[in-house]
């Protein structure tokens, strides 16, 4: 891997985390290129705060769930050259029900050029510690719609209040958030924030 980018689960003790890229589980229903294992990957200081936020989640009984971070450009491509393809049907009613794949782009949920892709980023959720259940959110990964939004109408009080929890534990620890993802964070103070990475997951 390139300079100071590091397996998360490595440095962040107790962490969780299902690579989707690198599975059939995600919205292109394929393995996505670049990603040739299911691992996280990150930059240090990503890992830093990602520690410090599943310390202060720790608190509250909670874990983090980590869906992405480092994300390879060549993904990326893909990306937005799957958003051009013919309409197969299999992954529209999980990932995008209301809108078509071609207009992923201009409604902000694919991006030609992605924090991810400079290790900056991460996916992901809460877990109970008691259980091992994720926190129900109101939505899965990657569920391109209005109801991601952050203050989205149409969850549940406890779905509402689990997004705020998330979104004031990352904060706290030095993240931003994105307001059409609820798991979406990057750092906001980034360590190589001019450029994006192409190096595979490996």
């Amino acid at each position: 891997m390139n300079g100071d980018f590091v397996f998360v689960d490595e440095f962040v003790p107790g962490v969780r985390w299902d690579a989707k890229y690198a599975t059939s589980d995600n919205f292109t229903g394929a393995p996505v290129d670049g990603y040739l294992a299911n691992r996280i990957v990150g930059t240090a200081a990503l890992c830093n705060a990602l520690e410090r936020a599943q310390e202060k989640a720790g608190t509250l009984g909670l874990g983090l769930h980590l869906w992405d971070g480092y994300r390879p450009q060549r993904a990326v491509d893909r990306f937005l050259r799957w958003s051009t393809e013919p309409e197969d049907g299999r992954t529209k009613s999980r990932h995008y029900p209301n809108i078509r794949r071609s207009e992923m782009v201009e409604k902000g949920y694919v991006a030609a050029r992605s924090g991810h892709s400079r290790g900056s980023a991460v996916d992901l959720t809460l877990y109970q510690l008691t259980t091992g259940e994720l926190s129900p959110m109101g939505g899965g990964h990657d569920l391109m719609d209005p109801i991601s939004h952050h203050g989205a109408a149409g969850i549940t009080q406890v779905e509402a209040e689990n997004r705020r929890l998330l979104r004031a534990v990352m904060e706290d620890c030095g993240f931003r958030s994105y307001d059409r993802e609820w798991w979406h964070y990057a750092l906001k103070d980034e360590p190589h924030p001019g450029t994006y990475f192409d190096f595979p997951i490996a």
